[in-house]
């Protein structure tokens, strides 16, 4: 199997990989091409139909496929010019190949933050954690199988662990650096804003949108989450609670970008910037793995040109 992290410009490339983003496009003089992301257990990369022939046959965005094509390099960035395509058979492919997973130990990340909820005192915010993401096993396992994304950062298994180890750790050292500023509480939020996504998205290699994804939200969901499981712990502080759940609503920091409430508490800002803070720098980590100069292609969701720091 060729690896999309093994492809070099100028090859030629016939391979099998999932597609895991399918457009159709119109060029300047209106003819009609498909824009297509594809992946594999080693990353994504873009791929371009431009000739819409016979040679390319009917596929669907999720769907498995063949590719015959070759490998340019755009705007300092790789991608495939496909020439033929048809739907992968079963047996032509490993589906754990196409499985993207975290380059982090899985069970040394959960380990870790185990570690963080033994450190809280507040007994209340431990217990609804441990309640939570050590004896829930259900739980404990769609957190280190979920991706924290479906396309824009560690949008692959154990994804989201990654993702909440990193923003928990980043939030843990701040909070200790300024008065007013609760520790507890702002772990605690810090580990949970997100839990919302183990419903919110379907295990990867699918990570599409469930139902209740699409409905709700992983904001939304979390905040019910958080709910049920205060109300099996006697004598939870209702202020608490609210507390929590307002790190919650307001972990995206601007009506703008889906925060229902903006941040009114100095342990919910600390949690708006460290989640912000882990997105952007894995959206910097990945586009670097894609780029062929210290320069990439132009950042759509970044607004902008990203060079790595070498001189």
């Amino acid at each position: 199997m060729r690896l999309i992290k093994e492809l070099r410009e100028g090859e030629r490339i016939i391979e099998h990989y999932l597609c895991k983003e399918k457009q159709s496009r119109e060029t300047q003089k209106g003819k009609t091409y498909y824009s297509l992301k594809l992946r594999d257990k080693s990353g994504m990369i873009e791929a371009k139909v431009w000739e819409l022939s016979t040679e390319i046959q009917a596929f669907d965005e999720g769907d498995m496929i063949k590719i015959d094509g070759y490998v340019l390099s755009y705007q300092n960035e790789l991608q495939i010019k496909v020439t033929k395509l048809r739907r992968s058979n079963e047996g032509e492919y490993t589906p754990s190949d196409y499985v993207a997973t975290t380059d982090k130990n899985i069970d040394e990340m959960y380990s870790q933050l185990v570690d963080i909820i033994k450190s809280i005192e507040n007994v209340h915010l431990r217990t609804l954690l441990e309640n939570i993401l050590i004896k829930d096993e259900a739980k404990v396992a769609l957190l280190k199988s979920h991706s924290a994304a479906k396309n824009m950062h560690h949008s692959y298994m154990g994804g989201l662990l990654e993702h909440t180890l990193a923003v928990t750790q980043i939030s843990d050292f701040i909070s200790v650096r300024y008065r007013y500023v609760n520790r507890d509480l702002t772990i605690a939020g810090a580990i949970l804003h997100d839990i919302g996504k183990i419903y919110e998205l379907s295990p990867p290699p699918q990570n599409e949108y469930t139902n209740e994804g699409q409905l709700l939200g992983h904001i939304v969901i979390g905040v019910e989450l958080i709910t049920e499981e205060v109300a099996k712990i006697e004598g939870f502080p209702t202020e608490l609670a609210t507390l929590l759940k307002h790190s919650i609503v307001s972990h995206h920091g601007e009506y703008e970008f889906g925060s229902p409430k903006l941040p009114s508490i100095p342990e919910a800002m600390i949690l708006h910037y460290a989640d912000n803070m882990d997105a952007k720098l894995k959206i910097f980590e990945e586009a670097f793995d894609v780029s062929t100069s210290v320069w990439t292609g132009y950042h759509r969701s970044m607004g902008r040109y990203l060079r790595k720091s070498e001189f």
